[in-house]
């Protein structure tokens, strides 16, 4: 173990200090926290890079990265595309998902939604909300699923004809099957 100086404050502490003990900087991440990893593409489009790719913890400030680009990748992404764990943008995809197209575990999406629970104008899922809504457990105003919710529900719960015409034209002759 060997002594270094804190760049903050300038006390002297050891250089296995997770945070200075005088002022409380970061010193390092913690431990299983790595220190990740960051590009940003010299090339912009107002005023943000093209391509940033950001994860793990900044060893600077000790806090996470957010990917924020034209396409943004890591743990946090936000962009016009955007993958990471949590994604926000116009197209997101991620663990959870929010944008105008969103494809995730979770996904809010404003037009499109697709994933375990969606929420969206078209909301695929297995618990899907929205407009038009097709999954396990659907509620929308056009809802096809196990168990369908809205004013025009298809599932086994309810059939509403409207509801078999509107469906019939996304999937065919086979929606006419399950009346009862």
């Amino acid at each position: 173990m060997s002594l270094i100086s804190c760049p903050d404050c300038g006390h002297e502490i050891s250089d296995k200090a997770y945070t200075c003990p005088h002022c409380g900087r970061p010193m390092r991440p913690q431990i299983g926290m790595g220190y990740g990893y960051e590009y940003r593409s010299k090339t912009t489009l107002f005023g943000l890079p093209l391509v940033h790719i950001a994860y793990g913890f900044d060893p600077e400030t000790g806090r996470k990265r957010i990917a924020k680009g034209i396409i943004a990748i890591g743990d946090m992404a936000v962009g016009v595309l955007a993958l990471g764990g949590c994604a926000i943008g116009g197209l997101a995809i991620g663990g959870a998902a929010l944008g105008l197209f969103a494809l995730g575990g979770g996904a809010i999406g404003l037009l499109f939604a697709l994933g375990g629970g969606a929420i969206g104008g078209i909301a695929l899922g297995g618990g899907a909300i929205g407009g038009v809504a097709v999954g396990g457990g659907a509620i929308g105003y056009y809802a096809l699923g196990g168990g369908a919710f809205g004013p025009h529900p298809l599932g086994g719960n309810a059939q509403d004809p409207e509801a078999m015409r509107f469906f019939a034209e996304w999937f065919g002759d086979w929606v006419w099957q399950m009346r009862r």
